[in-house]
């Protein structure tokens, strides 16, 4: 679900990206200092869900968002009861729960471009240590690409493992799915290379009569 942005006009929406980022790390720090009863839990989710309200996302849409770590928390959660007690497991999950929903807020309300701009941005200053911002940008996008693009991957093979009648055999899941992720990997180099991303113009490399010789 990364990069599902959802158009709106609220008040949420029209904060700059730069802004939402920093109160996403200030206020997960916050909530994973400060919160320490499943009362206090309970009323940062509460805040939360009325964030969402204030951004009309769709109940669907955040629970969608939060799906994927339901497995995650579960385990979290059992561990946490075994070694601790069932407060202690309230709280660290409620504070992870809480963590991915502010993210999830963020991401359905921004745009990735935009995102993507204030990242290169901040990291403008550090060019004078060799840092190639633009270069850092553009892996955070093909990171953002390639998640869905992966999970689209993993979901097309194991549908057709089971319809071979292979839905308990790893091998028929991971072999599959490590070759295609590895041809999409090398046509995306091919791509970028291909547009000049990988040229890296070296003044010391240029000979000027070995240009003209192959000019002519």
């Amino acid at each position: 679900m990364i990069g599902l942005y959802r158009p709106g006009t609220s008040p949420i929406h029209r904060l700059p990206a730069g802004a939402k980022l920093i109160l996403l790390v200030t206020t997960i720090l916050a909530v994973a200092i400060l919160v320490r009863t499943p009362l206090q839990v309970l009323a940062v989710a509460a805040a939360v869900a009325a964030l969402f309200a204030v951004a009309r996302i769709p109940a669907k849409i955040a629970v969608a968002q939060l799906r994927p770590v339901l497995w995650m928390l579960l385990i979290i959660g059992t561990f946490q009861l075994i070694i601790t007690s069932w407060q202690r497991a309230v709280v660290v999950c409620g504070v992870l729960l809480i963590s991915v929903a502010l993210a999830a807020l963020v991401t359905v309300t921004t745009r990735v471009t935009a995102m993507l701009d204030t990242v290169t941005r901040a990291l403008g200053p550090l060019r004078r240590f060799g840092v190639d911002p633009e270069r850092v940008g553009l892996m955070l996008a093909l990171a953002i690409r390639c998640i869905p693009m992966l999970a689209t991957i993993v979901h097309e093979v194991s549908e057709a493992r089971k319809a071979r009648g292979l839905q308990w055999s790893m091998t028929a899941l991971a072999t599959p799915v490590l070759v295609r992720a590895l041809r999409t990997a090398d046509a995306m180099g091919d791509a970028l290379v291909a547009r000049g991303v990988d040229d890296d113009w070296d003044e010391d490399d240029w000979d000027e009569d070995e240009w003209d010789d192959e000019s002519v």
